[in-house]
């Protein structure tokens, strides 16, 4: 199999195993994957058809990556699909880690439209779980994992530290707006009709109406919870970031 960068409709990070021109079975986690890292566009990287089902291949990178059984036991993915996305995630990453300057770049490719950077940064901060400025194997698939088969509570979670962005227990305005200002500059031109200036704060201003339940302007993970699951069946709690209210446009 040939390895390469293609961009895919339905979008997102995706690793997909291709073999003789058509997918496995397995890929079926990358299709929910896509879908749920970015509705807009994305990265698919083309791991060779070699039919063998080997172990984890630990010693093959710089950065030892946990344990296939630490792993099974800390996600929802099956032994095989764990294979499958470590054997794409260390051919993109010899050295096993993704810096953030790598992770804008690779994220920014596909909205050439706009600029992604800034979004990138917040993602990226979701998805380093301890903070160290990098990504592991196991960072990009215990996230992954709560993403595609997390339940409610634990997906609304992940959402909402996306959200807090300086990790404190409370999403405010401020931030808010520099979340809502960031998928605008991603998005560049377009949408359509073309948006007002003022587009970001006055969904901000929506998204407070519903969240802040009790007028104290800060939201908390038990309010974002309560609203989310309240109005789950209008639209509003996809439950699977990055999405936002699906009012946004387009999101």
């Amino acid at each position: 199999g040939e390895f390469g960068v293609r961009h895919r409709g339905g979008g997102g990070l995706v690793l997909s195993r291709v073999r003789s021109g058509q997918e496995t079975a397995r890929d079926q986690v990358w299709d929910d994957a896509e879908r749920l890292l970015d509705p807009h566009g994305g990265l698919c990287w083309h791991l060779p058809a070699d039919g063998g089902d080997a172990e984890l291949e630990l010693s093959s990178v710089r950065h030892q990556p946990q344990g296939l059984e630490q792993l099974l036991a800390q996600t929802k993915f099956t032994k095989k699909e764990l294979q499958s996305l470590y054997r794409g995630f260390k051919n993109e990453c010899p050295s096993g880690l993704v810096d953030e300057e790598t992770f804008k770049l690779i994220y920014s490719q596909f909205f050439p439209q706009g600029d992604a950077s800034t979004y990138a940064h917040f993602l990226f901060d979701a998805f380093d779980a301890d903070r160290n400025g990098a990504l592991c194997f196991q960072d990009f698939v215990v996230g992954l994992s709560t993403l595609l088969r997390g339940t409610v509570h634990q997906k609304l979670k992940w959402a909402f530290n996306l959200y807090d962005i300086n990790k404190d227990g409370y999403i405010t305005k401020e931030e808010m707006l520099e979340i809502m200002k960031s998928i605008y500059d991603m998005m560049g031109r377009c949408t359509h009709p073309t948006l007002k200036d003022s587009a970001p704060a006055e969904h901000v201003e929506l998204f407070f109406q519903k969240m802040d339940r009790n007028g104290d302007g800060v939201v908390t993970f038990e309010e974002f919870l309560e609203t989310c699951q309240k109005v789950r069946s209008s639209g509003w709690a996809s439950a699977s970031p990055p999405s936002l209210p699906s009012s946004l446009p387009g999101l």
